[in-house]
Order: C-alpha cells, then sequence, then structure tokens
C-alpha cells in the first residue's frame, strides 16, 4: 500500500510524496502546478517534470527538513515513530517547515495565515514550553503543533507580535525561530546574539536577532528570512533550501568529510542555480572568510542555504554562527576545508587562493576583502562588546570569542603581508 502526503508551495498544491511499502519515498509535481504560470521547482535537485523523481534524489530533500542528530531521535521517541521514517515524522510535523512547503495528509489543504491559530504564551507558558523543548523538539506530539526544522539544536518556530510571542498551532506561517542555550556547552545564547551582530557590523547579511529570558532560561529570538510579514499581519513564505537538499546529499553526511559539500561543490552550486552567481560567489567567500575569523569550524553545507525569491535563487543570509573555537572539547577541524587544509593555523594565502580563478584581478579582490575583514573585525568587536556591557550582556564566552577573534585576524593579516 502507497502513503501520501500533498506537498504545498505557499497556497499551491504542487505535487505529493509517496512512500511504498518498502519504505521507499517518490515525489511527484502534480500535473495542474507543472501547467500553471507560477509554478517553482521546490528544489535545484528536483527540476520540474511530469516524472517522479526517486528515493534517491527525494528523501535526502525532505529528510533536509527535519531535525538532525540527537534532536531527531528525541523528536521520534517522543512521537513513536522511527527516526529513519522521515515521510511519518513529516507526516506529524510538516506543516511548518522551513522554506515554502507544507506538508499534510492527502486531500487535506494549509489553513490560512490568520490569527486564530496563534497561542500568546504567558511567562510560566514559555517557562513550561523552554523546559519541554529538550525531551520535545519542536513540542512535537502537542496538540495541534505541526513544525519541522532542521538542525542538531533545539529550537522552535514562533510567530511574534509586538512583545508577544505566540506558539504556531495547525502549521501556521511563523516568523522567528527560538533558540534556548545549549546544555553541555555554556554561553551559546550570548556566543550566538554576538556573532551575529558583528556580522551585521561588518555588513554581511544577517536575520536580526534578540535576546531574552523565559524565567531564568536565556534564548535567542532570530527572524525567519524565509518569511515575508505583511502590513496587514497576513505572512508569506519564502522558499529556500540548503546547500545538502540543493546536492541531493542526505543531512547525515552534511560535513565535507563524510561526503557533504565543500567549497569546490559550493561555488559550483552557486555558479549553476544562482540568479546572480558572480555577486553571490563573492559573498559566499566573505561568509567563510568570517566563519574563519570567528573561530567557527561548524560551518557545514546544511548551514548554507539558497533562498528563493523569484524562479532562481539567490545565497541566503548566514544563518547558525557560533564561535566554537571558544570550547576546548568541541572538534577544531573546519567543516569546510580551505583549499584542502582544514586547521585553522595551517591555512596559507595560497590555500585561500583557490577559492578564486587564477587571475590577478580575482586575487586581488579576494585578498582586499580578507584585509578589510581582518582589519574592521577586532574594533567592530570591541564596540559589540561595549554595547553587550551597556545593555547588561555579560558572560565569559564573550572574552573567548575576543581572543578567537584576535589571534585569526593577525594571522590572516599575517600570511597576507607575506605574499
Amino acid at each position: 500500500m502507497t502513503h501520501l502526503l500533498d506537498v504545498w508551495f505557499g497556497e499551491t498544491k504542487a505535487g505529493a510524496l509517496s512512500q511504498d511499502d518498502a519504505g521507499a519515498l517518490s515525489y511527484t509535481y502534480d500535473s495542474d502546478y507543472l501547467a500553471g504560470p507560477e509554478s517553482r521547482v521546490l528544489s535545484f535537485s528536483m527540476p520540474l517534470q511530469e516524472a517522479p523523481y526517486a528515493d534517491r534524489v527525494v528523501r535526502p530533500f525532505f529528510s533536509g527538513l527535519l531535525p538532525d542528530e540527537g534532536a531527531r531521535q528525541r523528536l521520534a521517541g517522543a512521537l513513536g515513530i522511527s527516526a529513519g521514517n522521515a515521510f511519518g515524522l513529516l507526516e506529524v510535523i510538516g506543516g511548518e517547515c522551513a522554506g515554502a512547503l507544507s506538508l499534510y495528509p492527502a486531500g487535506s489543504a494549509p489553513p490560512s495565515s490568520d490569527d486564530d491559530g496563534v497561542e500568546i504564551l504567558s511567562p510560566a507558558r514559555l517557562e513550561e514550553i523552554l523546559g519541554k523543548l529538550r525531551e520535545r523538539p519542536l513540542l512535537g506530539g502537542e496538540e495541534g503543533v505541526r513544525l519541522s526544522l532542521a538542525g542538531a539544536q533545539d529550537k522552535l518556530a514562533v510567530c511574534i507580535k509586538g512583545d508577544k510571542i505566540g506558539l504556531a498551532k495547525s502549521g501556521r506561517p511563523t516568523t522567528h525561530i527560538l533558540k534556548p542555550f545549549i546544555q553541555a556547552l555554556d554561553g551559546t545564547v550570548e556566543n550566538e546574539l554576538f556573532c551575529l551582530r558583528l556580522a551585521a557590523r561588518l555588513k554581511l547579511p544577517v536575520p536580526a536577532v534578540d535576546m531574552r529570558h523565559g524565567g531564568t532560561i536565556p534564548f535567542l529570538l532570530v527572524e525567519r528570512y524565509d518569511r515575508a510579514l505583511h502590513k496587514d499581519g497576513t505572512i508569506t513564505r519564502l522558499h529556500q533550501e540548503d546547500f545538502c537538499q540543493a546536492l541531493s546529499v542526505p543531512p547525515e553526511l552534511k560535513y565535507e568529510d563524510e561526503g557533504g559539500p565543500g567549497t569546490e561543490r559550493s561555488l559550483s552550486l552557486i555558479d549553476r542555480a544562482a540568479a546572480s552567481p558572480a555577486a553571490d560567489r563573492l559573498r559566499f567567500i566573505r561568509m567563510l572568510v568570517f566563519h574563519y575569523l570567528v573561530g567557527n569550524a561548524d560551518a557545514h553545507g546544511k548551514n548554507y542555504a539558497l533562498l528563493y525569491r523569484g524562479r532562481n535563487p539567490d545565497l541566503a543570509p548566514l544563518y547558525d554562527v557560533v564561535c566554537t573555537a571558544a570550547y576546548p572539547r568541541l572538534a577544531k577541524k573546519m567543516a569546510m576545508a580551505i583549499g584542502g587544509r582544514s586547521v585553522a593555523d595551517t591555512i596559507q594565502l595560497n590555500h585561500w587562493l583557490t577559492l578564486v580563478p587564477d587571475t590577478r584581478g580575482a586575487q586581488r579582490l579576494l585578498i582586499k576583502d580578507m584585509i578589510e575583514l581582518a582589519e574592521r573585525i577586532g574594533s567592530e568587536a570591541d564596540n559589540l562588546l561595549a554595547e553587550f556591557e551597556e545593555a547588561g550582556i555579560s558572560h565569559g564566552i564573550l572574552k573567548a570569542i575576543r581572543r578567537v577573534i584576535g589571534t585569526r585576524a593577525a594571522h590572516l593579516l599575517r600570511i597576507v603581508e607575506k605574499a
């Protein structure tokens, strides 16, 4: 017996995800959707066509909508579903995913975007939910909650209305991602807040981010770049997919050493998929330099994405930026190697130059960008630390991050000066 889920692109039925008795997945675009003037691809890996796509392509994309690693295991346990059963998990929680997609049982349709499906959280209810997230990621199984987000960290998609935080029900669109601290790592909320705000100071594309508390529990509120909030209060979903989804790489193989995208495959994807490939190549390389400077070794293929505002996507803003180098127990090896080198202090200028064409103009532009970022990041970090102190935001991890930045920036300037 074949099981079916309707796949909706915004308010339009785009096709059907099916699972056969052997557990194999397939996806077929709806014929009316294909014939429509506004039809868009679900993924760069799945161009518009009448023939169905098989498990080899379909599973990496749809599994990529679900949480990763331990969060997926805990979610599956809470729901009584196998962690490997992507179809079964999406059947329960696939109403509000990253991007413009939502999944519902065959014949069902997404609810309209209105206020009726949002539960405004009291301080007590918010603290209760933050406690539940540890054992029940995304609040899977909570009555009316159908949310799915990728990533290994416990998080929750919410609606922000002024100063109020709302829990979306029945798969209604959300506006922000709520991210509590990671239990095993001290200061991750302050860490990510600092890194994202620092990126904004350096004119890198990054979502707005704020820090709040639920009782004694700190958390981040990160504005969703894949949602557009209109003046009348309605929310439009903007489609997106991470690099692993676009390249048919299973989420469990997201690291380059395991078969995930490295810089070469990522740049090739940008060249083939992006609406403005030349600009997005430069933007991607600046992101790589920033991840290096702030000591984020975990910038893997699921932490870069394509954002579809039109038929052809642009490189999505930075997200999930944390200084992992501030935690001695975390791996130092970078998720994406630079010129074949993945240990930070062994990367020389010739390794960075492999990211651009072998022309004097391209190399000069890269070196100029590297110098600009390395020279500015220290003073911007100091200004941001002063801003944090004035706002009453403090944590020992911030000094550790500043030391990492100082060391990395000095190394980058040193290898450029040698050239």
